[in-house]
């Protein structure tokens, strides 16, 4: 095998449409674009959704759906994570920047404290939410959850 050898394999290459070249190519005349109008003529661009002067999909369907503008999003932290920051950095007290710190959350999140796992540290958890059975877990633990104003 040699680079001069080489060829495309059968069926993977086309060749283009002459387009224009006279009346004898098939192809000549209009170049396959019909009778004018402005899909006929050179800088044709149509709207995005336009659909020929059908009534585009975009208008034949219903609106729906609500968005909430006031809805508070919570970025969710599990008790399992915060045993393993406390465990890690032996800290008796964890606040939100400590949590953003490890990556749990980014710097705009508010944070919420979810129960799944274990807690058996005595940690002081302030956060912007917590939920019932977390803070029941943080305390049976002997530890308190603050939440931030």
């Amino acid at each position: 095998m040699k680079l001069e050898n080489l060829t495309p394999a059968k069926g993977s290459t086309k060749t283009s449409k002459r387009l224009g070249r006279g009346q004898g190519s098939g192809k000549g005349g209009t170049s396959t674009r019909g009778t004018k109008g402005a899909q006929a003529r050179a800088g044709y661009e149509h709207k995005i959704g336009f659909e020929g002067g059908q009534m585009p999909i975009q208008r034949r369907l219903p609106k729906f759906g609500f968005k909430n503008p006031t809805r508070v999003e919570y970025k969710a932290v599990n008790l399992a994570a915060i045993q393993a920051i406390a465990e890690a950095s032996k800290a008796t007290a964890l606040n939100v920047d400590d949590l953003k710190a490890a990556g749990l959350a980014a710097k705009t999140d508010l944070i919420k404290i979810l129960g799944n796992g274990e807690l058996n540290v005595a940690v002081t958890v302030t956060a912007d939410a917590f939920s019932k059975s977390a803070i029941a877990k943080i305390e049976a633990a002997g530890g308190k959850a603050v939440v931030t104003e």
